[in-house]
């Protein structure tokens, strides 16, 4: 199978890296494709299955690792797992799209050290650690002990910025939009 194009989103919990991928999504409808990742956690209010995550079971998902089913795949908290389905991102490779990730930051450079100059990794910067907490507890979907887990885990990730192609700071979000834009079609109209 070719190797197609990927773009590759991550960032802390609550910097806004979904909102710019569904963005780019509307902006980009016949280029790009979104790649649905497979977790071990239990569906939040009105996810869907097949549209949001791939729902496996524990077992399930262990033996889709066991049988490198996935392009690669962490166990994010203790029991949770997330992971890429190589067939979701062949499957939009066969349609001729680049794939877009909206994905955890372990998982987004372990795509960018598979894919190298195939793929273009961007991480979502958020204005400050307080504003992130702030957005956490304003999208009422997690408890105060998880919030605080994802906290202690963004103040980590943030160090890693670094380590991805390009950055963009997510103070405003039209602007952040409007940057992400710009490096995606760049990146799109690239010779492969």
């Amino acid at each position: 199978m070719q190797t197609g194009k990927l773009i590759i989103f991550s960032a802390p919990s609550g910097s806004g890296k979904t909102t710019i991928v569904r963005h780019l999504l509307k902006t980009f409808p016949d280029q790009i494709a979104f790649s649905i990742s497979a977790t071990s956690r239990p569906k939040r209010g009105v996810e869907e299955h097949g549209k949001d995550y791939h729902y496996l079971e524990i077992e399930e998902f262990k033996k889709k690792i066991e049988d490198k089913e996935f392009l690669e795949w962490e166990e994010v908290y203790s029991g949770v797992y997330y992971g890429t389905l190589r067939s979701e991102v062949e499957q939009i490779w066969a349609k001729g799209k680049a794939v877009i990730f909206d994905i955890d930051v372990e998982g987004g450079l372990n795509l960018k050290s598979q894919f190298k100059e195939n793929a273009l990794s961007v991480f979502v910067m958020p204005p400050s650690i307080k504003i992130l907490e702030e957005r956490l507890h304003s999208r009422q979907t997690d408890n105060p002990e998880s919030i605080a887990r994802r906290i202690a885990k963004a103040e980590k990730e943030i160090k890693t910025a670094e380590l991805f192609d390009v950055f963009i700071l997510n103070e405003k979000l039209e602007e952040a939009c409007a940057k992400a834009e710009r490096l995606a079609l760049e990146f799109l109209n690239k010779p492969s």
